[in-house]
């Protein structure tokens, strides 16, 4: 009986410890949702600016080459392109030349026009927060669009040359980039409702 009285004599002691942290992390919401909007900002900015590289080009085209959604931006079918692959770093004139044929780096650099400018109407937020909601939508539909690429892009996942470890659920190192397009899905999608509620309430 005294064990039970000590036990229970404790968990409020505890509790008083414990909650003011709960409380504390709590108010950490605004400052979050701030982290996560800049985070946005900066990688869409950033990843968009590359774009205009032709190494980050070259590197989407199989992407792009098999999608249904996208591969009318490209002259020739997949999957013609691999022959024409370069490794990050890598310069072969005849593969660029292939790629200059095949659009690769025009629609590479309207691409990167069209990401930097989604992160600059997200950036919006504290003057037009429903431009930011726009960004934020429009980011939506881009992190769909790419997340589709684990369907329709055989490089997404380690092919068949020997080890028992291949095809689903083995992403490559493709794979592995476009499923993180996961997260991106989610925070815009939080950052498009939170742009909203504050336009909402600037505008009853």
């Amino acid at each position: 009986m005294s064990t039970q009285v000590a036990a229970v004599g404790t968990y409020p002691a505890r509790e008083s410890v414990v909650r003011p942290i709960y409380e504390q992390a709590a108010k950490l919401d605004r400052l979050g949702m701030g982290l996560l909007r800049l985070g946005l900002i900066v990688v869409l900015c950033w990843i968009g600016g590359l774009k205009f590289a032709d190494y980050e080009a070259d590197g989407i085209v199989p992407l792009v080459a098999n999608s249904p959604l996208m591969s009318f931006f490209y002259h020739y079918p997949a999957p013609e392109y691999r022959p024409y692959m370069n490794k990050e770093g890598e310069v072969i004139p005849d593969h660029q030349q292939w790629n200059e044929s095949n659009g690769t780096y025009s629609f590479s650099h309207g691409m990167g026009i069209v990401i930097v400018l989604i992160g600059v109407l997200i950036a919006a937020y504290p003057i037009l927060p429903q431009v930011s909601a726009v960004g934020s939508f429009l980011l939506i539909l881009m992190s769909l669009t790419t997340l589709s690429f684990l369907v329709t892009t055989p490089e997404a996942w380690v092919p068949a040359m020997g080890a028992s470890t291949h095809g689903f659920p083995y992403l490559s190192g493709a794979g592995r980039l476009i499923i993180k397009d996961a997260i991106m899905l989610g925070a815009a999608v939080v950052t498009l409702a939170d742009s909203a509620r504050v336009w909402s309430a600037r505008n009853p």
